[in-house]
């Protein structure tokens, strides 16, 4: 007996020894990463509170994770003790070569990698990262060397490490106690989003996130359980309520249509316009036009936006570019990882594309990248979209971005794309009305593009103009090629409508540019602030202008372009309802927002809504003030009535990833095309 205590307390001295190596270890990379992101990135601005609130992260992860690794560590000693050290050495070194590769991925994202992983093909993968910035030959030769030094250090300190039996006993039972105990929901908040995402323990980050991507997906909503109320009491809205005629067989079809706002800006259209569509990549309102908070880093942007009508609260629909074609041209939901990933399976649907071309339209896309990435391809060609051109398209001539150390880039520049757009209208004999949307690449991440010297000087000029004193230029100088390209694209977007203004039919053509969503590489201030990105509806048939603080998003703009075609040109549209999230633009001055809708990180991740001036993500609850800023607040009411409202959503979402129609097959014969 006294021979198997001994015992025992021998495996749980081993044990503990394992178990401090490996939290010092965490301490150790949680003040490398906080040190890396310091220099390459931004410095935070409460640095001790950060390695405080880091260490604290890193504290949890380890404590909740104790109990069942020193199961498994008595487990495994009983057949073999060498094995069960082995073992756990291996666990050690998996788990730094693991946790260095998300701080990489961090570094050069800026946000957390989680399971948006499990939401991308094999080809998107190794495409994500071939084009990645940080991941060169220096890059791999230092992580070896930390896993190298790291495994130094680990068998160093587990045979000098001593501790006394009561500590070694302490370890297990306190985790033992713990485990029951609710850590995961601690949280820290800091000022910025940036410094809330470095102080996450990435590899704990990871598996919080796949676990509940695997194990949590598609939950059902119950509609009739008592703490579902659907009409989300104690909110007003001045938008009208939606009917659902016929809930359960199309759960997004409703009755409500859109009022035409926008005739009352525009000149009486004579026939139909030519209509363009400039998806911007990664163009946000933080560092676009006036009152951008980091800096106004468009001139020519915030030149059009005052020949325009301007909405400088515009929400995209998702936090990366798989969502835009199918909210912004047919204001639609997201499936389980994005719609485009349902391939041929996404449900048949109006959307701009389709109504217009039932309209005598001829519609095209162009991108200098391959359609197949997020899914694109499937959906352009559900939508029977006349023309796509991608990178295969360019003919000989023409130069692709730079490429990465790795030999990859993204595809053509904007400005090439803008080339071959107009080298193929000049050839088109076609007398049809165009719908043409064209969505850039060159503000992504490796953000190489040509002549870069060239741009990094204009930006370096541009902080100056901008009032950016000493130590804000030396941050900033941090993301040069991020700002550098951002430059490179507003200029590309002010030679591509001086181009478009010499052209016969520009005086009948609207344009309409926005981001497709505000790229994340340089560091966020708040949680909405990946989705804020301007709007910009500029034509020469506009008879007055305006600017808008009001809040809509992408789900808004083809209900609302579609009332205004129909009143103005008679396009024909269904009389009866439709199946559109978005309840069109609001063309109020002032800040508001009459609108409740969901948010989709990225391919894995809806956690968020917003409705009125309330945002939640998660279990946070956020007030949203004027310039879309936003603070943490507390308020367990108007977190339940937002949670109720965004279970709805899910509810119909969840009926649309099982196959359920979202309108009647013969509004698509009658509307759209078959």
């Amino acid at each position: 007996m006294k021979g198997q205590r001994a015992n025992i307390l021998l495996l749980c001295q081993l044990f503990s020894r394992l178990a401090l190596v490996w939290l010092f270890s965490m301490f150790f990379l949680s003040i490398l990463e906080i040190v890396i992101n310091s220099i390459n990135r931004q410095y935070p601005s409460q640095i001790f509170q950060v390695i405080i609130f880091a260490f604290a992260n890193d504290l949890i992860f380890w404590i909740s994770d104790l109990f069942g690794l020193f199961f498994i560590f008595l487990v495994v000693s009983y057949f073999s003790q060498k094995l069960a050290i082995i073992i756990s050495q291996t666990f050690l070194m998996v788990f730094f070569a693991i946790q260095l590769a998300l701080m990489d991925y961090f570094n050069t994202a800026l946000v957390p990698l989680g399971s948006d992983l499990f939401s991308y093909s094999l080809t998107d993968i190794l495409q994500i990262i071939g084009s990645t910035s940080g991941l060169n030959i220096i890059i791999l030769l230092l992580f070896f060397g930390l896993l190298a030094l790291l495994f130094v250090v680990t068998r160093y300190l587990l045979n000098k490490l001593q501790l006394r039996p009561f500590m070694a006993i302490g370890f297990p039972l306190a985790s033992i106690f713990l485990y029951f105990t609710p850590l995961y929901s601690i949280g820290f908040n800091m000022p910025t989003e940036y410094e809330n995402n470095l102080i996450k323990n990435k590899t704990a980050f990871f598996l919080s996130s796949s676990s509940e991507y695997f194990l949590n997906s598609n939950e059902e909503i119950d509609i009739y359980s008592d703490a579902y109320i659907g009409d989300f009491d104690g909110i007003a809205s001045t938008v009208a309520k939606m009917e659902y005629p016929f809930e359960n067989q199309y759960p997004f079809y409703h009755s409500n249509v859109a009022p035409d706002v926008l005739s009352p800006f525009f000149q009486t259209l004579k026939k139909q316009p030519n209509i363009v569509i400039l998806l911007v990549e990664g163009l946000g309102r933080a560092f676009t036009n006036d009152g951008a908070y980091l800096g106004n880093f468009t001139p020519f942007v915030d030149s059009l936006a005052g020949k325009s009508l301007y909405w400088k609260n515009i929400l995209s629909a998702g936090g990366r570019t798989f969502a835009v074609l199918p909210a912004l041209m047919g204001s639609m939901p997201f499936g389980k990882n994005g719609i485009l990933e349902m391939g041929n399976d996404i449900p048949k649907h109006l959307s701009l594309y389709t109504i217009l071309k039932r309209n005598g339209y001829q519609t095209s896309f162009y991108y200098g990248g391959k359609t197949e990435f997020d899914g694109m391809k499937s959906y352009l060609d559900n939508n029977h979209v006349d023309q796509i051109i991608e990178e295969k398209s360019f003919p000989a001539g023409y130069t692709k971005l730079p490429a990465t150390a790795q030999n990859f880039t993204w595809g053509y520049s904007d400005d090439q794309l803008y080339q071959l757009y107009f080298e193929n209208r000049s050839k088109s004999t076609l007398k049809k009305p165009e719908l043409n949307v064209i969505l850039t690449v060159a503000t992504h991440d490796p953000f190489l593009i040509r002549n870069q010297d060239k741009y990094i000087q204009m930006a370096k000029s541009r902080m100056k103009q901008i009032g950016l004193d000493e130590n804000k230029q030396a941050e900033y100088n941090n993301f040069l090629n991020q700002f550098s390209s951002i430059m490179y694209a507003d200029e590309s977007l002010k030679k591509f409508i001086q181009t478009y203004s010499k052209r016969a039919d520009f005086a009948n053509t609207i344009f309409i540019i926005t981001g497709d969503h505000r790229l994340p590489e340089i560091p966020m201030s708040t949680k909405i602030d990946r989705y804020h990105v301007p709007l910009l509806i500029y034509s020469p048939m506009l008879k007055r202008t305006a600017q808008f603080a009001s809040v809509s998003t992408h789900f808004d703009i083809a209900p609302s372009l579609l009332a205004t075609l129909e009143k103005q040109i008679n396009i024909k549209l269904p009389k009866a309802g439709n199946s559109w999230i978005g309840d069109g633009l609001d063309t109020v001055k002032t800040f508001r927002n009459i609108h409740h809708y969901p948010l989709m990180q990225n391919k894995s991740t809806l956690v968020d809504f917003v409705m009125n001036d309330y945002h939640i993500n998660g279990n946070s609850l956020f007030k949203i003030t004027e310039n879309m800023e936003e603070s943490p607040i507390s308020d367990d009411i108007k977190l339940n009535q937002l949670k109720q409202a965004f279970n709805q959503f899910k509810k119909k979402n969840s009926q649309v990833i099982r196959g359920v129609k979202i309108v009647p097959d013969s509004l698509i014969s009658r509307y759209g095309i078959n």
